[in-house]
C-alpha cells in the first residue's frame, strides 16, 4: 500500500484501489476529499444488516417505533393521508431509497433512448440538484483546478464550485455570432488549458438564464471536441451536464435527449457526470429530490465504488435525504395519470414559450433590448440597448411592479414560467414602458 493509501481510513483505500483498477481516470480526477471519502460500514452497515436478518428485534437504528411501526405524532401523520407512516418517517438510505433509484434509472433510460444499453451507475439520490452539484464539487475539485462554465450562467455555480471548493472559474461563450452555440470558443477554450491534464466542464441545458438547449448535431460537435480534448490532448475531463430543466423543450431543432447520452461511454479520460430531479421535471421544486448518475467508457465496475464515496459524501454533510420527498415522488412515478399529467403542464409552458416568441418579435420591442435565442426551459433573457439592467430593474420593481433578475449589467433575466399566458403581453407592455421612460430621461 503507498503512503497515501496507508493514511486513509481502510474502506477508502480499497475503493480507491477498485477506481484505479476499473477507471483510473475517476482516481485522477477524484478531489483530495474524495479519496478520502468512505461509505461507513458502522451504525448504517450493521442497522441495514438487521434490517434483513434480525427476526425477533431490532435495537440497531436511532428511530422510534411501536407496535412494530414508526412511531409518529398524529398531528403530522394525519397529513399522510393515505401514505403510509413506515413509508415516510424513516430514515432514507445515504444514497437514496434503492426503489427510487432503480425507478429513476429505468426513467432515465426511457427519455435518453440513444443512451440504449450503455452501462451507467445507479443514480444516487440527493436533496435537490443543488446539493448534487455541491456534493460533485466536493468529490471532484480541489482548490486551484481549472473549472469553465457558459458565459450565461446560474451565479450558483461560483459558490459552490468557487467560492466552497477553490476553483479557478472561468468561462467558454454559449453563443457564436449566429445564435448557435459556440462550438468553436468551446474547442479554443479546451485547446488553450489541455495542458494542465485536468479540465472540469459544466454544461446548462435548458439553459439558466437564457433558455437555449443545443441541437442534435451542436452536441455532437460538443462530444467531438471533448473527444479531441481526451485523445489528441491527453487531457482528463469532467463532464458535468445540469440538466435541471430537462424535458422542458420547445422547439422541433432542439435535441430531445441530455447531452450525457453523448458522453458517458465517450473515452476512457471522460468521466460524465447527469444531474436531473424532480424539482422542474415533476413540478415539485420544495420536495428536493435529485439525482447523481456517473457515465465513463470501460468504467461500469468503478460504479459501486463511485456510488458509496458518494454515498459516504452526503453521509458526511447532511446524511440522507427525506424519506418523506422521496416516497411522494416514487407514488407519483407509479400513477397511472402521472405521464398524461406531466405532458398536461408541458403542454402549459410550450404555450407560453410560443406566445412570448410572437409579442416580441414585434418591432417595437428592438428599440430597448435584443432577445437571445431561448428554445426551452422556465426563462428567457434580453440584452438591454444602452440601459444598465440593474437600475432598469430596480425601476421596474419600485415604479411598476414588475419583478425581473438582473444577471449583469446587460442583461435581464425573465422567468416566463411562473407568468399566466394571459399576462404576457401585459408583462412585456409594461417591461417595455419602464424602459422608454428611462431612456427618455
Amino acid at each position: 500500500m503507498n503512503r497515501v493509501n496507508a493514511e486513509l481510513n481502510p474502506l477508502a483505500a480499497e475503493l480507491n484501489q477498485t477506481l484505479r483498477q476499473q477507471a483510473p481516470v475517476v482516481t485522477r480526477v477524484m478531489s483530495e476529499l474524495g479519496k478520502k471519502l468512505y461509505y461507513p460500514k458502522g451504525i448504517l452497515t450493521q442497522s441495514a444488516e438487521a434490517k434483513q436478518k434480525a427476526t425477533r428485534f431490532n435495537a440497531t437504528i436511532g428511530e422510534a417505533r411501536e407496535l412494530h411501526h414508526s412511531m409518529g405524532l398524529e398531528a403530522i401523520t394525519r397529513h399522510l393521508c393515505d401514505l403510509d407512516p413506515d413509508q415516510a418517517l424513516p430514515y432514507a438510505p445515504s444514497a437514496g431509497r434503492a426503489d427510487l433509484r432503480a425507478a429513476w434509472l429505468e426513467e432515465i433510460k426511457a427519455k435518453n433512448p440513444s443512451l440504449g444499453d450503455t452501462p451507467v451507475s445507479l443514480p444516487v439520490v440527493t436533496s435537490g440538484i443543488t446539493h448534487g452539484l455541491s456534493t460533485v464539487a466536493d468529490m471532484f475539485v480541489d482548490e486551484g483546478d481549472l473549472l469553465f462554465l457558459p458565459d450565461q450562467v446560474w451565479g450558483n455555480y461560483r459558490l459552490i464550485f468557487g467560492v466552497k471548493r477553490g476553483a479557478r472559474v472561468g468561462s467558454y461563450p454559449l453563443y457564436d455570432a449566429n445564435g448557435g452555440f459556440d462550438l468553436r470558443g468551446l474547442s479554443e477554450i479546451i485547446h488553450k488549458h489541455s495542458r494542465v491534464g485536468k479540465l472540469v466542464l459544466l454544461f446548462n441545458f435548458p439553459n439558466n438564464p437564457t433558455g437555449y438547449s443545443i441541437t442534435p448535431a451542436e452536441a455532437d460537435g460538443i462530444r467531438d471536441i471533448l473527444l479531441e480534448g481526451a485523445t489528441r490532448q491527453e487531457c482528463d475531463i469532467v463532464a458535468i451536464c445540469d440538466d435541471a430543466y430537462f424535458g422542458l423543450f420547445y422547439g422541433d431543432e432542439v435535441l430531445k435527449e441530455s447531452l450525457f447520452t453523448r458522453l458517458a461511454a465517450l473515452h476512457p479520460r471522460i468521466l460524465a457526470i447527469k444531474l436531473d430531479g424532480a424539482s422542474k421535471e415533476d413540478y415539485a421544486w420544495g420536495l428536493r429530490v435529485g439525482f447523481i448518475t456517473y457515465g465513463v467508457a470501460g468504467g461500469s465496475g468503478a460504479y459501486e465504488a463511485l456510488e458509496k464515496k458518494t454515498g459516504g459524501c452526503i453521509r458526511g454533510t447532511i446524511s440522507n435525504s427525506p424519506n418523506l420527498s422521496q416516497a411522494l415522488v416514487l407514488r407519483a412515478m407509479g400513477d397511472g395519470d402521472y405521464r398524461a399529467q406531466k405532458a398536461e403542464k408541458f403542454a402549459v409552458l410550450a404555450r407560453r414559450a410560443a406566445k412570448v416568441r410572437e409579442i416580441l418579435a414585434e418591432p417595437r420591442f428592438d428599440e430597448v433590448w435584443k432577445m437571445y435565442p431561448f428554445n426551452s426551459g422556465y426563462f428567457l433573457c434580453v440584452r438591454m440597448n444602452e440601459l444598465n439592467a440593474e437600475e432598469y430593474r430596480v425601476k421596474l420593481l419600485n415604479d411598476y411592479g414588475v419583478g425581473v433578475i438582473s444577471t449583469s449589467s446587460t442583461d435581464i433575466r425573465v422567468a416566463i414560467s411562473c407568468v399566466d399566458e394571459v399576462d404576457l403581453a401585459d408583462l412585456f407592455d409594461v417591461m417595455l414602458a419602464c424602459a422608454l421612460e428611462m431612456k427618455a430621461g
